[in-house]
């Protein structure tokens, strides 16, 4: 009997990111089982096929490892945060897109972030709450993790070869010795612990390049740049034994993630490539007791997009992760209590906020955001600080208040997300155009 995919007959869920919305008690019935349980929890329980961005939860400063995917209240409400994207759990699709995009259909802002942030290029994707399309963008980021992961090196790890000749070096393999060499011939049948370039992690790589290459249209992505190129011909080198028809053998071989303290990154791209090879399996439903998808922090993204535009005049982006860029608070010890300003450039100091504070005072702004940009400003004596956040609302004036005291003025800079457009070619027009006047109110 054919398989019935599992995309006809499962139920699929719509919400925006920071919202509450109610159901009938019975859609929510499957995915009940990880309300309220931090992404982290989840993740740890036996549910690798959860790809969450941020990779690194514990260095993330507003602590995602500890934020919940949704909650429900009640019987019938679902309550989400900062949390985008899709995920999926037996019968059940959960799909939130961000509450700035102008419909559930076309997640266009989220999209386009992730474009800017990974630095890829999307051309035919299908910007609708299908699985299909979701798990599509996996392959998109292939390139950049693939690249992330090479800077480390080759992957290499210590393989097992058996060998029967005359030149031991290694343990006597007895139960193959007497099995091949008896009568004795000479040869001595033995084995050995060596590193390898070919080994399980490089081969689920290396099925990945080809998977891709025959997309009908992402094989493009592979020959984007140098790097990505040397990087794809590295991995084809060191995987001469591949063979197409054992990609079930290499997945299962890697369904264990590896930990080596210094290819981090092939973890990661570990998980990824077992996310797009396993698409189909996904897909069709036969991984029933698995909670799967693909998650964005809202408030990272929205961080990460920031730097692509701020970077280039001159703001620098601290990184709590590899502690570079810290301002301290204190002289007499000068390591000690560190702070992360998102962006900072001589006397200016800009934060990035996931909240739609637009027809907002920057009197009217929450306190703890508020006193945070404060402290920053006169730790680094700034004259100038703000809060960007971005907006449905095509007036975004600049709100600016001087402060008190040591002075110092601080600005409301709202960015437009477009609800007008109809297609992905206007959305990116509308972001260029709009992208430049918030970098002019700003240098102004």
């Amino acid at each position: 009997m054919p398989c019935t995919p599992f995309i006809t007959m499962s139920r699929l869920i719509q919400i925006s990111d920071n919202s509450r919305k109610d159901f009938e008690p019975k859609q929510l019935e499957e995915i009940r089982t990880f309300s309220g349980l931090p992404i982290k929890s989840i993740q740890q329980n036996g549910n690798p096929n959860l790809l969450v961005f941020p990779h690194s939860l514990s260095d993330c400063p507003d602590k995602i490892q500890d934020s919940m995917i949704f909650t429900i209240e009640g019987e019938n409400t679902l309550v989400t945060g900062n949390i985008m994207g899709f995920v999926g759990y037996k019968n059940t699709r959960l799909r939130i897109h961000s509450r700035f995009a102008k419909t559930d259909e076309q997640d266009f802002f989220l999209h386009y972030m992730l474009q800017r942030v990974f630095a890829v290029n999307l051309f035919d994707l299908n910007y609708t709450s299908d699985q299909t399309s979701i798990f599509d963008f996996l392959i998109y980021l292939f390139p950049a993790f693939l690249k992330r992961a090479y800077r480390q090196g080759l992957y290499k790890e210590y393989q097992t070869h058996h060998y029967n000749d005359t030149h031991l070096r290694g343990r006597i393999d007895m139960a193959q010795h007497i099995r091949k060499n008896i009568p004795f011939s000479g040869n001595i049948a033995y084995q050995t612990r060596e590193y390898a370039y070919n080994n399980d992690v490089t081969q689920l790589v290396r099925h990945t390049i080809e998977y891709i290459r025959l997309h009908p249209y992402a094989n493009g992505i592979l020959q984007n740049d140098a790097d990505t190129k040397e990087a794809v011909n590295a991995i084809v080198q060191a995987t001469p034994t591949y063979n197409r028809q054992e990609r079930l053998k290499v997945i299962n071989r890697n369904l264990r993630p590896i930990w080596h303290p210094y290819y981090g990154e092939y973890r990661y791209l570990q998980q990824l490539c077992l996310q797009i090879l396993r698409h189909e399996e996904l897909k069709y439903g036969t991984t029933n007791d698995e909670i799967y998808g693909i998650l964005f922090d809202g408030a990272w993204l929205w961080e990460e997009y920031l730097n692509t535009l701020f970077a280039p005049i001159g703001f620098l982006h601290p990184r709590n992760k590899d502690s570079q860029g810290a301002i301290y608070l204190f002289n007499t010890n000068p390591q000690s209590a560190p702070r992360y300003p998102d962006f900072y450039k001589q006397d200016f100091i800009l934060d990035a906020k996931y909240k739609d504070y637009t027809d907002k005072r920057v009197s009217e702004v929450d306190r703890n955001d508020l006193h945070q940009l404060i402290t920053y400003l006169y730790i680094k004596q700034a004259a100038h600080g703000g809060l960007v956040y971005p907006s449905i609302s095509s007036d975004t004036a600049i709100h600016s208040s001087t402060l008190c005291g040591y002075g110092g003025t601080i600005s409301l800079y709202g960015m437009t997300i477009p609800q007008s457009v109809s297609s992905w070619s206007d959305f990116q027009s509308s972001m260029l155009h709009n992208e430049e006047t918030l970098i002019k109110h700003i240098i102004e």
